[in-house]
């Protein structure tokens, strides 16, 4: 078997000019590659059959992936580096080059290790990283993946497309979660009422609706932002629902904020909406505003104390 290596190895250095420590090399770098591909398919497979539990599944395929590209790894330094003293050697003749060369992917690995280790986010979680926003879906060693939300979509649902974010934007840009720590969003819905509605009947409406409608119960958020306490100096006094009192261009604007979970913000809006539609139907004294244009007398129809002085008449000149 040893003088059919040696022969085939003659035959390739002979035809291809290839040099037979650099052959087995290659051949040898195969079968290594054949051999990681082969152990994960298999360990894989093993593991999808006896776990039921997706997010289970998922991290038990990613540790299979990563044990072994690490033994692979280790392998194919062992062949084309050697001992210790080689790859010292090689290390310090090259990392000038590769700092530089591989500097993007040398920081999506180090911004890897971070994620792994400070878990600014994890697979599940909902952030926003520059302008783009979805829900982490997988964590790999240089990039993210994000299923979108948003951009031409109204509101915080799925567009459908699927983002792929370095790993170093971690370290360039802010990171908003949505899910991380207290796993509730404050929303507001603002409705605008006439001037001449009864903006104080219009608010008691909004507050009970909001009430009956928020999905969160302040106890239970309460609890929550305890358990974040521990981490995070995170401080609300207010849990419940409360609608604030502005005046806008066109009317009294009256705003609902609450507390709901990220992944409901519009529906919980949606059934907040159509309650207050049906509630401001029943009422004869409350009307919603919009942009319009209307001719205002101020002394016909000014306050008694705020009338101006009505104006003089025309007096047609003499001989006319």
């Amino acid at each position: 078997m040893s003088e059919l290596w040696n022969q085939l190895a003659s035959l390739v250095e002979q035809y291809l000019r290839l040099p037979q420590h650099m052959f087995n090399k290659i051949v040898l770098t195969l079968l290594v590659l054949v051999l990681y591909f082969l152990f994960r398919s298999i360990l894989q497979g093993i593991a999808g059959r006896r776990i039921q539990d997706i997010a289970r599944k998922y991290i038990a395929n990613k540790t299979i992936s990563y044990l072994l590209g690490l033994v692979a790894l280790a392998a194919l330094a062992r062949i084309w580096i050697g001992g210790f003293e080689g790859f010292a050697t090689y290390l310090g003749l090259v990392s000038a080059g590769v700092a530089i060369a591989l500097q993007d992917p040398l920081s999506n690995l180090a911004a890897w290790l971070y994620i792994i280790a400070a878990k600014p986010f994890s697979t599940g979680d909902r952030l926003m990283i520059n302008e783009r926003a979805g829900d982490v879906i997988d964590i790999s060693l240089f990039q993210f993946t994000l299923n979108e939300i948003g951009a031409h979509i109204d509101a915080d649902q799925s567009t459908g497309r699927i983002i792929h974010v370095p790993n170093n934007w971690i370290f360039k840009h802010a990171c908003a979660n949505y899910t991380q720590g207290f796993n509730f969003i404050w929303n507001e819905l603002p409705v605008t009422v006439t001037f001449e509605s009864n903006w104080e009947k219009a608010k008691q409406i909004l507050s009970r609706v909001a009430e009956e409608h928020s999905a969160v119960k302040s106890e239970y958020a309460a609890n929550q932002i305890r358990k974040a306490a521990q981490k995070f100096m995170i401080f609300y006094e207010k849990l419940t629902p409360i609608v604030w009192t502005s005046v806008a261009d066109s009317g009294v604007l009256l705003t609902v904020r609450y507390l709901c979970t990220p992944r409901q913000r519009r529906s919980s809006a949606m059934k907040m909406w159509e309650e207050i539609l049906r509630e401001f139907a029943k009422c004869e004294d409350i009307d919603f505003a919009y942009p319009t244009r209307r001719y205002y007398d101020n002394a016909a129809e000014g306050k008694a104390g705020c009338k101006g002085a009505p104006p003089a008449p025309i007096v047609p000149p003499a001989g006319a």
